[in-house]
């Protein structure tokens, strides 16, 4: 009976599917460089083993992290379907017509360490490259130093405007950043705000007032959003989405994109309460371990795995400086910003 159930045992677990030895070394997190022209932008992209198949979930330029369509071994290659296909749509009512969109396939290789390739969308091909994130471990420090204001009230003192996205170097936007009533305001869109300055682990107060409609962000070392947007409205029944897809072109949605989430990585079930015309955050960042409270409420805590869509590069390792979100609208006001960084 002995040899019986072992045999048993050892016929089970050779069906059991296991990886191949040359997807191994790209299991992991990756901090990725896309070069487009002379622009550099920041993606991420994280492999797993899953049941002994891989999967992965990637974060392109811009939107948010989501699971990737498909992901495979061609040879010593890694192949991901980062976007399906998408098909042309005709107008209908106010709606324009769209055109078709290819896929987007990220082509890659790893040697020592590193990852290489292109990025491709139909006749487009762009280069990737990627170093394996660095984990960030560390204690939260004994004693925070006094808070320092970033925002003088008065000027753009410290602070630099920058088009760092896609869309705001391609239209070369202008800035719209100026001071009213000793108040950060962004008339209207156009680039991004960013600190002269940089920061590891830091507490960042913030105050903000969004009108309807609006949207921006506050970005944490310029690689993580803490988004900024007005309450949501509750979508009709039949304009909610369906059960959980896969990737951007499967209409993923994204359940952390309101105000009080890390976007796209950490939040709560359910939007947080607002109070009146200003919001307030309260951040602490210390490695990837964030905490998030907004309006005195504890909305997000955890690891945040890597960057968000706008990040301003990927070398998560490093410092980096506030940066305020400008290229999506105007109207937001910014006030009251503040940072304590660890005692020395």
């Amino acid at each position: 009976m002995k040899k019986i159930g072992i045999a048993l045992l050892l016929a089970a677990a050779a069906t059991i599917p296991a990886l191949s030895q040359n997807s191994k070394p790209f299991l992991g997190r990756w901090d990725l460089t896309v070069t487009v022209g002379d622009m550099k932008y920041a993606s991420w992209l994280e492999v797993t083993d899953k049941a002994g198949k891989l999967d992965a979930r990637a974060q392109q330029r811009t939107g948010n992290v989501a699971p990737v369509d498909g992901v495979r071994m061609e040879g010593q290659r890694l192949l991901v379907t980062v976007a399906a296909a998408v098909p042309a749509r005709p107008a209908e009512g106010t709606r324009p017509a769209t055109p078709a969109r290819p896929e987007i396939v990220w082509d890659l290789t790893e040697k020592g360490g590193k990852l290489s390739g292109v990025s491709k969308q139909g006749d487009v091909t762009w280069q990737i490259a990627g170093v394996s994130a660095p984990a960030m471990k560390r204690a939260a420090p004994a004693a925070w130093g006094a808070p320092e204001p970033l925002f003088n009230g008065q000027d753009l003192t410290g602070w630099q405007p920058i088009n760092n996205t896609p869309e705001a170097a391609d239209m070369h936007f202008s800035n719209h950043w100026t001071v009213k009533n000793g108040e950060l305001v962004n008339e209207a869109r156009g680039s991004n705000l960013r600190t002269t300055r940089t920061f590891s682990d830091f507490k960042l107060h913030v105050e903000f007032s969004c009108p309807p409609g609006e949207n921006s962000g506050v970005y944490l070392r310029g690689r993580y959003e803490a988004q900024v947007a007005p309450p949501e409205t509750p979508a009709p029944p039949s304009a909610k989405q369906g059960g959980a897809k896969r990737g951007m072109g499967s209409g993923y949605h994204n359940p952390y994109g309101f105000t009080g989430c890390i976007y796209g990585m950490l939040g709560p079930a359910s939007q947080p309460a607002f109070k009146g015309e200003w919001q307030v955050y309260d951040i602490t960042l210390v490695g990837r371990m964030v905490t998030v409270i907004f309006n005195g409420v504890t909305t997000a805590e955890g690891e945040i795995a890597g960057v968000t869509g706008g990040a301003i590069d990927s070398n998560e390792g490093e410092p980096g400086p506030i940066y305020l979100q400008g290229d999506h609208h105007g109207g937001i006001r910014y006030r009251n910003i503040t940072i304590s960084q660890p005692k020395k």
